[in-house]
């Protein structure tokens, strides 16, 4: 097996210790993410503790053959909490206040019903103490400080730009995206999320005490986190870094057009450089690619805030001159206040245009900076949006409104504080734009998916694992009520989660 594909290798000092059988399983697809079972053999017996672990796994249940760190509920038959407890002792394991002991009638009842069914009473195995407290008493099922403070979702996560933790986060990210190279989602996730929630912490980590209640860091997660900690690097990102796999397709894929798909046949093919895709002549681009390598120098260099702002006056000057009652607001990380980013993109909606008004401005505006001398390529996606096919399922897919990827010729002189880029007889620069034409009773919708990061795949989630709604960039459905909710702002719909509101600086996930 290739070491890349391969998961995080553990601490060289320490290594939490693991019980339990080691018993192979063909994989199954995890519906569960956030619950992690270990089932109990004592009392049990090893064959029906098989075939429930099998069976589990089979409903979409993430069960371990082994209990480690990572376990969040043991499922026991027969045992009492301080039975359980008194086992984990025997095995010099100390008992997390942080894991759930149910009776197996939870699990039985959570595989009938297809999902996790609500812990009551009779499912939780109650630790006993008596008056000397010969049981631990720091097991309680009243969660630390830490755990009530931070949520799993980033949703309910206020994250700034003052990283305090850029040390651990830069590195989960070199490991998200190498996994996504590879196609392996699981890993490239789980590094994403537990850089999303480091990013929101208000205190760097300095040992691994300081990890402990934090939600979403993974047994490989801690590993790399305890040995940049001890070494101020690690081995598995700098085994990464140095790849000739990761650094060809970080390169392909950092020209407008290119995806893993065509990255793969690249590095097959030998090439290894941007020149030589360039002179090879038996190669074939699509008109985006060719647009990426014409401007390569240009795109591949950071957008800037003052960029960002002059792009902004030709959009609203361009759209204005066709509707002029139109709102355009510039989304992405600007509005969540980066002052650097590698496009810029705008959500276009006008109250009481007709549906025929609203597909013919993108093409007027596109025809006008075609006059101008303004485009450099243009791509323009017809909306495929109908009310009727909502809610949508595929809660991940791009939306369905019209929009337009675009390449523009930006002149420094439109740039006040003259930080863009200057070649000697260049007098403009490449830029990348998107614009979307929104339906105005959808512009909330929209306008939240469009700002972007991980927080709004997480609100997603939270809408879905949560609350029973379905969410998207066209609407929030409730499936319980069998209703759609309108909202008039970003503010509507977090009071329809039942969330605080965040603010679009407090979303950088």
């Amino acid at each position: 097996m290739d070491p890349q594909q391969m998961a995080p290798s553990g601490p060289r000092k320490k290594r939490p210790r693991q019980v339990g059988a080691s018993v192979a399983s063909p994989p199954h697809d995890i519906k569960f993410q956030d619950l992690v079972l270990f089932i109990l053999e004592k009392k049990m017996g090893t064959t029906r503790r098989t075939f429930l672990m099998e069976l589990a796994r089979r409903k979409g249940f993430r069960v371990e053959n082994e209990l480690s760190d990572s376990v969040t509920h043991i499922v026991a038959e027969n045992n009492s909490g301080s039975e359980i407890l008194e086992w984990l002792q025997v095995q010099n394991i100390k008992a997390s206040s942080q894991l759930e002991l149910l009776d197996v009638s939870w699990l039985i009842e959570s595989m009938e019903a297809g999902k996790p069914v609500e812990m009551t009473g009779k499912h939780q195995l109650v630790v006993k103490t008596d008056c000397s407290g010969s049981h631990n008493p720091s097991f309680q099922k009243t969660p630390p400080l830490a755990v009530k403070k931070i949520s799993q979702y980033a949703c309910q996560r206020r994250t700034t730009l003052n990283n305090c933790n850029h040390m651990f986060t830069d590195a989960f990210e070199v490991l998200a995206e190498n996994y996504e190279f590879r196609e392996n989602e699981i890993f490239s996730v789980t590094f994403l999320r537990a850089a999303s929630v480091l990013k929101s912490l208000p205190f760097t980590i300095i040992s691994m005490k300081d990890t402990e209640g934090i939600p979403c860091l993974e047994n490989k997660v801690k590993c790399i986190i305890e040995e940049i900690i001890e070494d101020g690097e690690s081995s598995e990102v700098k085994a990464v870094l140095n790849d000739e796999r990761y650094q060809s397709f970080k390169l392909f894929t950092s020209v407008f057009g290119v995806g893993l798909k065509t990255s793969e046949k690249w590095f097959r093919m030998g090439f290894r450089t941007l020149s030589k895709i360039r002179s090879d002549e038996t190669l074939k681009f699509t008109r985006m690619q060719k647009a990426g390598f014409l401007y390569y120098e240009d795109l591949v260099s950071c957008v800037t805030r003052a960029e960002a702002e002059a792009v902004s006056v030709l959009v609203k000057e361009a759209v204005w001159a066709f509707l002029p009652d139109a709102f355009v607001t510039m989304t992405g990380g600007f509005r969540r206040g980066k002052q650097i980013g590698h496009d810029v993109d705008f959500l276009i909606t006008s109250p009481g245009t007709t549906e025929a008004e609203e597909e013919q401005l993108l093409p007027k505006v596109i025809n006008l900076w075609e006059r101008k001398e303004l485009l450099l390529y243009c791509d323009l996606v017809e909306s495929t949006f109908e009310k009727s096919k909502l809610p949508s399922r595929k809660v991940d897919a791009l939306d369905h409104f019209q929009k337009c990827f675009l390449i523009l010729k930006l002149h420094h002189q439109l740039v006040d504080s003259g930080l863009s880029s200057r070649e000697e007889g260049k007098t403009w620069k490449a830029i990348r734009v998107d614009l979307v034409m929104c339906p105005y009773e959808h512009r909330a919708f929209a306008l939240l998916g469009w700002t972007g990061s991980r927080f709004e795949r997480d609100l997603r989630r939270y809408a879905t694992h949560e609350r029973k709604m379905i969410l998207d960039n066209h609407a929030l459905y409730d499936k319980t009520k069998r209703i759609f909710l309108k909202a008039e702002s970003e503010e509507e719909i977090f009071a329809h989660l039942g969330l605080d509101y965040i603010e679009p600086w407090e979303r950088n996930a």
